[in-house]
């Protein structure tokens, strides 16, 4: 297998599976009362099924990267995407709601599979010097799925049945996986590690009742109280699972990889970054809809601009950090984020269609800049060795991130709106734009988490090199004292 065919086409291999799972995460969402109608069900009898998709995800994510070491990158890559090519046939095939929940527990099964994997095989076949580019192309389908997901969704309703929802991933499926045989390298882990049963026991249900608090959190037909029960157990076993993980020889996650700090700060930094931006897919369809009054149509058309910013950003991502790098620019980068939300707090039904378009090409633009960075720093100091580890806690993490995001931009709409009546189009505009400039000030203040990071660090990413004052600092300065 050629190495330059490698190179050329693993970042397509990993970017159409990534967008096959970003995209199912939220496709289904505004096919709901559609296919609630189609089974003869209640549109809340179908909550199993996004949810289920969500919960399967955060509990196998952990356990991908021991499977890529034990069997091998390709061999598991390769089962994932023909799994969950298999399961949304199924998906699409199901006659009632509990075939269809068994269906989406398989896709995300296999989607917890496809992420960290394809990651770990672009940090494996890329060096350093061309990680940036690698990781600045696979990065724009996590941006672009789950804005094109409800419109894509809705458009498929209108037109055809919501069973094409899910075919659609089949000719996607079968054209991975002959890229895959092609062009996938198959990496295996240095040793063979034992299964963590115990940490994935603890680990896996704490961040799937974690997932699944946060993705109920506002519906009535659970209690305050028992939500926070719920949410205090989950983070008790995520809290075992760290003491845990301390005291075996072989952890599920390698928690010692945070003394890393370009690993930490990317890890952290993310997290923190997501409980603004997260909000964004569902405030957004509320201002352009509730606050705006235009149709679902027009709504999903107007965040077309934000995923086409988001593409064009790869371009750019790598020039800017070579020039400025990445302490500067996810200081400064985080703080135009947080503007650029803010600026939908001024948006009326008098503001001109090119300014909203134009906001959500900033938008894209500065949204792409940043998880292309984040992405990139974070396997900056981290040895082949612990790769494998290394994605697979980013990828926990990150969907764990985006859980709280959505969880953090319905509690702060719900905070503004109240009991406000939808046909109040000026109240909800007016408690809208009060949501907006709430997440704009918390996305400011997160640019605090990138303070810790130093002036030279990644710079063997974004420069392709390093001065030996930088490598000096690097040998001294990669595993914090302090943590």
């Amino acid at each position: 297998m050629d190495n330059a065919d490698i190179k050329r086409y693993l970042p397509w291999v990993v970017a159409i599976a990534l967008f096959m799972e970003q995209l199912d995460s939220t496709i289904i969402n505004t096919a709901v009362p559609t296919m609630a109608a189609s089974l003869q069900v209640t549109p809340l009898s179908l909550k199993a099924a996004v949810s289920s998709y969500i919960l399967s995800l955060a509990v196998c994510i952990p356990i991908s990267g021991w499977m890529a070491d034990r069997f091998g990158t390709r061999r598991v890559f390769s089962s994932a995407i023909a799994l969950f090519t298999f399961s949304s046939v199924l998906s699409g095939l199901s006659l009632n709601v509990p075939m269809l929940v068994a269906a989406r527990i398989l896709q995300g099964i296999s989607a917890a599979m496809m992420m960290p994997v394809g990651r770990l095989a672009i940090i494996r076949t890329f060096p350093k010097s061309e990680l940036l580019r690698a990781m600045n192309f696979v990065i724009i389908p996590a941006l672009i799925g789950p804005l094109l997901g409800p419109t894509i969704g809705g458009l498929i309703v209108h037109w055809l049945s919501w069973r094409v929802i899910f075919f659609i991933n089949v000719p996607v499926g079968i054209a991975a996986q002959i890229l895959i045989h092609r062009h996938m390298p198959d990496y295996r882990g240095e040793s063979r590690r034992p299964l963590d049963v115990i940490g994935m026991v603890l680990f896996g249900s704490g961040t799937a009742l974690l997932s699944w608090v946060l993705e109920i959190f506002g519906e009535h037909h659970l209690d305050p109280t028992s939500v926070g029960i719920l949410f205090l157990l989950s983070l008790s076993l995520i809290a075992a699972y760290i003491w845990h993980a301390h005291q075996t020889a072989f952890p599920l996650l390698k928690l010692a990889l945070f003394r890393v700090r370009t690993f930490r700060v990317s890890v952290f930094g993310g997290f923190v970054t997501r409980l603004g931006l997260g909000g964004m897919p569902f405030l957004l369809p509320l201002l352009y809809q509730l606050g705006l009054g235009k149709p679902a149509w027009e709504s999903g058309m107007l965040m077309m601009p934000t995923a086409a910013a988001a593409m064009g950003m790869k371009l750019i991502a790598p020039k800017v950090l070579r020039r400025f790098g990445y302490k500067k620019v996810l200081i400064v980068n985080t703080v135009m984020i947080g503007m650029t939300i803010s600026l939908f707090a001024f948006v009326s039904a008098e503001t001109p269609i090119a300014m909203i378009v134009l906001i959500g090409l900033s938008q894209g633009f500065f949204n792409s800049l940043q998880f292309s960075s984040m992405n990139s720093m974070a396997y900056a100091d981290i040895s082949t060795a612990d790769s494998s580890m290394a994605s697979t806690i980013a990828s926990s993490l990150q969907q764990m991130s985006m859980s709280f995001g959505l969880a953090f931009g319905t509690i702060v709409a719900a905070w503004y709106l109240g009991d406000l009546p939808q046909s109040d189009h000026a109240a909800v505009m007016n408690a809208l734009h009060h949501a907006f400039l709430t997440l704009g000030a918390v996305t400011i203040l997160s640019s605090l988490s990138f303070w810790t990071l130093r002036p030279h660090d990644g710079d063997n990413v974004s420069r392709g090199s390093s001065s030996p004052p930088v490598e000096k600092q690097a040998k001294e300065a990669v595993i914090d004292p302090h943590t």
